[in-house]
């Protein structure tokens, strides 16, 4: 479905993003993998290429510019052209809004939302001389319904909602597509330390009755990136089990 495509994965290290990066792969793509852990990347690139495909290892703050043009430039210099960028770095610093640290929010705005600015910038020049690519941010559920004790990252991933519309509409002449998905409650390493009790009132505030796996939000970003979903931009894609309609 995506053979001969080069995808970038940020925050591809563990959870969702790594998921995304091997499902990238089993669909044809060659990767640039994302993290501020190098050991993690290693392990990814040896199961990449276990699958035959190529992949690149770039341990990176996204948040800074300088070694956000870096990992561009050691894209296009190593496979000539990105065509998907898939911004999935994040992290949580939570706490109720009287008691929030300046530090938290910053933190989380940053690393959640300015890095998404800061790699669509850097990958839009090329995609838009190439007159195609996927941009595809990963936001979340409770960027769209909020959430108590999140308030900043609720706060980034509504963001990245309004950055992927704005977005679409600017590179949609150069046949760049922008979409968003909204995972909700998925299984992770944090959701794998709940208690029985837990995990089951996580459960029933869901439809489905149960919590999401990283390949459902895998499967959605293959979806998007890929040519049955090039007529669709400046979408949220919802998966979430119908926690929220």
């Amino acid at each position: 479905m995506l053979e001969g495509k080069i995808a970038i994965v940020t925050g591809a290290s563990r959870g969702i993003g790594r998921c995304i990066a091997l499902q990238l792969a089993q669909s044809g793509a060659d990767l640039i993998v994302c993290a501020r852990s190098e050991a993690p990347l290693k392990e990814l690139v040896v199961e990449i290429e276990a699958l035959g495909r190529k992949a690149l290892a770039v341990v990176v703050d996204v948040v800074n510019t300088e070694d956000v043009k870096s990992l561009i430039d050691q894209a296009l210099a190593t496979f000539g052209r990105i065509d998907i960028l898939v911004n999935n770095a994040g992290i949580t610093r939570d706490g109720l809004l009287l008691r929030m640290k300046d530090a938290d929010w910053d933190a989380v705005l940053d690393t959640n939302l300015k890095s998404a600015f800061l790699l669509t910038r850097a990958v839009a020049r090329s995609m838009s001389k190439q007159r195609s690519g996927r941009i595809i941010n990963i936001s979340s559920v409770v960027g769209e319904m909020g959430n108590p004790g999140q308030a900043n990252y609720c706060a980034s991933k509504a963001g990245l909602i309004g950055l992927t519309k704005s977005v679409a509409r600017e590179l949609a002449r150069r046949n760049v597509t922008v979409n968003a998905v909204t995972p909700g409650f998925i299984e992770t390493d944090m959701t794998e330390e709940l208690d029985e009790k837990a995990r089951t009132e996580l459960a029933s505030q869901i439809p489905l009755g149960r919590l999401g796996d990283a390949e459902d939000i895998a499967h959605a970003v293959i979806y998007l990136a890929s040519d049955r979903a090039s007529y669709i931009t400046g979408q949220v894609l919802g998966v979430n089990g119908g926690m929220y309609m």
